[in-house]
């Protein structure tokens, strides 16, 4: 049982981390609408402090265009772009790196308040500081994936470094619903011990899990655009492999085609695991976790299809991703009603 100490806020712990989760799904969709751009490369320095204020005359405009031009991506596909263009793509990283920095602010301040004031739970501690950590590899990982594609032969950043970033970012978002749940039930009831994970969450977060990995990889190969067609792929329902020669795991992780037919078709597989535990989750007793998970798939698929029939509409796209980072919160939401001791 955890001990609450007479200065315990678990209740003000649990609203600030539902400001952070928040701020982490917005951060989720603003990367997702800075790919969809082609953004991700237009600042190709990584300066913590002194990155915040952005260029500010002429000079420091025609300076970050002028490194811009040096890069494959400029080379190769935006030659003749004007510098109202460049600035165009230049505001979505910048809101990126902008929001990024202001979340580890809103993390790392309160955490250090409610740490010097002793109003953190017995039990707490290391799990806050863990996930601090982990927003922490999260940037390091976003400026490894920009450096990815900072080169005289590439156009764009490895999808591995897309996915692994992307990844970061959920299971993040999941430790911190998962421990906003917990003090919140906390809250409720002083006897109330964590929620421990089930057999059943584990297996449906990871069959999750492979759906958003290989989302992030339709979204690093532009995989999207292989076709306009649903259920069918260019009028057949398994495409073919497009780089001939390779083996199955090249092509599995690599082509495409592959690539976006795994993903179309494993979301069946995560569905069907989604709604067995939402009703784990309804015969648990939470009701809402059981609607919330049953609407974010449901919105999930039609948003997936729509998307793609669309030919990669911006705005069904970054609908799509944002939907699917609320999905996460609602997996993580029924799994912790499974999990839960009373």
């Amino acid at each position: 049982m955890t001990v609450l100490p007479l200065t315990a806020r678990p209740r003000a712990l649990a609203h600030w981390l539902f400001v952070v989760a928040a701020m982490i799904v917005l951060m989720v969709v603003v990367g997702g609408v800075t790919r969809l751009t082609e953004s991700g490369l237009s600042i190709t320095e990584w300066k913590p402090i002194s990155g915040i204020v952005p260029p500010l005359n002429d000079a420091q405009w025609q300076a970050e265009f002028d490194h811009y031009k040096q890069i494959g991506q400029y080379q190769q596909l935006n030659q003749g772009m004007t510098l109202a263009g460049f600035k165009a793509i230049f505001f979505w990283e910048y809101v990126h790196r902008l929001l990024g920095r202001l979340i580890g602010m809103v993390f790392a301040l309160p955490l250090l308040w409610f740490w010097v004031r002793k109003q953190i739970p017995q039990g707490y501690g290391w799990r806050l500081v863990a996930l601090l950590a982990l927003g922490g590899l999260q940037g390091a990982f976003g400026w490894w994936m920009v450096k990815s594609g900072l080169t005289h032969t590439r156009t764009s950043v490895s999808h591995f470094w897309l996915a692994i970033h992307l990844m970061t970012a959920l299971f993040t978002l999941g430790g911190i619903v998962w421990t906003m749940l917990d003090l919140r039930a906390l809250a409720a009831n002083h006897t109330e011990r964590p929620a421990r994970l089930t057999g059943l969450g584990v297996g449906v977060l990871v069959l999750l899990a492979i759906q958003l990995f290989y989302g992030a990889l339709v979204a690093g190969l532009d995989a999207g655009l292989v076709t306009d067609q649903w259920p069918l792929m260019n009028d057949r329902f398994f495409p073919g492999v497009s780089q001939i020669g390779e083996s199955p795991v090249h092509a599995a992780l690599y082509d495409p085609a592959i690539v976006h037919f795994i993903h179309r078709w494993w979301a069946w597989v995560a569905v069907a695991g989604l709604i067995l535990l939402a009703r784990k989750a309804r015969a648990a007793g939470d009701r809402r976790a059981s609607i919330a998970i049953h609407s974010a798939f449901g919105i999930q698929i039609l948003l997936g299809i729509a998307t793609v029939m669309t030919g990669v509409n911006l705005h069904l796209a970054a609908t799509h991703q944002l939907v699917g980072a609320l999905l996460v919160c609602a997996t993580v939401w029924g799994t912790h009603a499974t999990g839960r001791r009373r």
